[in-house]
């Protein structure tokens, strides 16, 4: 395996973003990435600048917007608008093209209140 490790990447994307920046919000489908990179950072001591800032919840948000009441996965909330997933599950550059294809379908009015530290 030569993937790079976890405080590699971290790094990189700092560096990518700009970290510190001056402000941004940065977005997942649920909370489970946010919830896995905070539990990485304590495994490796080595937590991503990035989780200093708001984390949108955009699947929360989604399920507000069409009234869903139960979990939905991304390839539900797709098939919702009659749109198919492209690309594999789970693999994170697909899933952040399928996520953005779900945004115009978002109440932005929302928004308020629902970033988490």
């Amino acid at each position: 395996d030569t993937a790079p490790g976890f405080t590699e990447v971290c790094q990189e994307i700092d560096t990518w973003l700009g970290c510190p920046a001056e402000e941004f919000i940065w977005c997942s489908w649920g909370n489970y990435d946010r919830f896995h990179i905070q539990a990485e950072s304590e495994q490796y001591g080595s937590p991503p600048g990035f989780l200093n800032y708001p984390h949108l919840n955009l699947k929360r948000i989604w399920r507000r917007t069409t009234g869903q009441k139960k979990k939905n996965g991304l390839a539900h909330a797709l098939a919702f608008h009659e749109l198919e997933f492209e690309g594999q599950h789970h693999r994170g550059v697909d899933d952040a093209r399928n996520i953005v294809r779900l945004l115009p379908f978002m109440d932005w009015s929302l928004e308020t209140g629902l970033t988490n530290l």
